[in-house]
């Protein structure tokens, strides 16, 4: 019960029996089943019911308060925290899922791929791309925004009135499903859902708000040498892992050849690092050529070259432009003596 004595939202079921209603008063309790071996695998098994437009890359995700029940990519790469509980839904139940997300918040893309591959057994870019045939993975800012969903079969009103609350007055992304387990006489087994948020308000919410978009182009820079050359110097010493491949092995290969495939440069990623695992690399090498369409980086497409031979949503292809090589060469070796 919550503090003010009342019960949130609870679905009730009734089946026609002989032309009477008779209550259906089935529990996953008193069923039998269970949050790990029963509710979370058949809610991973058709993540629509929790929402529209998600995947789900983690089961059982550790994260330094707990694990998360599971978590999720949707459509605009946003995680999804998904908190389950079989009986009522607490308001505790949303700090706690708060604090899951603060923690999420800080993951690179290639924790989440680790996490995505482990779950999945496929890389993160074959997993997106199937979930999300009709999205350039590219151009997607993966992890820039955390979504809540609490997925209960009641909720205490306390929670209901915070989580209304946080989402009309702050547009935080948080929103709770009321389920009902249903088992008829027959032996059949139904789960159907309410949300606190319906999907039209979540929808409408998420077109209102200010998306975060990242600004592609292919357009080369046309910075002078000075210029140039500061702004390689800042990248390729930037201590992310993307910025360091770009320094240890794109620019390096692109070095040793005139042009590299696409192909030529995921053995090159392989040769750098025998422990890579295959599967992922071609995700690393995504990585690095949505950093080369950012239009904000048009001092990488100053000094790299690429084409599209294939899709026009794949780079491939890539060198380095030839008044550049000596440039380039140059400057790797002055970040290598930092």
């Amino acid at each position: 019960m919550n503090g003010g004595g009342y019960m949130g939202t609870e679905i009730k079921t009734w089946q026609i029996i002989n032309g009477k209603l008779t209550a259906i008063d089935s529990t996953l309790k008193t069923e039998k089943r269970t949050e790990p071996f029963d509710l979370e695998p058949w809610l991973a098994s058709n993540p629509e019911i929790i929402g529209a437009d998600l995947m789900i890359i983690g089961r059982q995700v550790p994260t330094k308060s707990g694990p998360i029940d599971l978590l999720g990519i949707d459509k605009s790469g946003n995680t999804v925290i998904i908190e389950i509980k079989r009986d009522e839904l607490p308001r505790e139940s949303l700090a706690q899922a708060i604090d899951y997300a603060s923690d999420i918040a800080e993951w690179t893309v290639e924790r989440l791929g680790d996490v995505c591959s482990e779950y999945t057994k496929k890389t993160f870019e074959d997993a997106f791309n199937e979930s999300f045939p009709d999205v350039d993975l590219e151009n997607v800012n993966l992890n820039s925004t955390q979504r809540i969903v609490l997925v209960g079969f009641s909720i205490q009103a306390s929670l209901e009135r915070m989580i209304e609350w946080l989402s009309d007055s702050y547009g935080v992304n948080v929103n709770a499903i009321v389920l009902s387990y249903i088992k008829t006489k027959s032996g059949d087994e139904l789960l159907t859902k309410t949300s606190i948020i319906s999907e039209e308000m979540e929808e409408e919410r998420r077109r209102k708000q200010k998306k975060f978009e990242i600004i592609m182009s292919d357009d080369p820079g046309t910075h002078d040498v000075h210029d140039l050359k500061r702004f390689l110097v800042e990248y390729l010493t930037r201590d992310r892992v993307t910025n360091r491949r770009m320094r240890d092995i794109f620019f390096p290969a692109l070095l040793k050849t005139k042009v590299l495939t696409r192909d030529q440069m995921i053995k090159a990623f392989i040769e750098f690092d025998p422990n890579y695992d295959e599967s992922k690399v071609g995700y690393y090498l995504s990585l690095v050529s949505s950093q080369l369409g950012m239009k904000k980086n048009d001092f990488l497409r100053q000094v790299v070259a690429y084409e599209y031979p294939r899709h026009n949503w794949e780079k491939d292809n890539f060198s380095i432009r030839e008044q550049y090589r000596d440039f380039v060469k140059e400057v790797l070796g002055e970040v290598e003596n930092m």
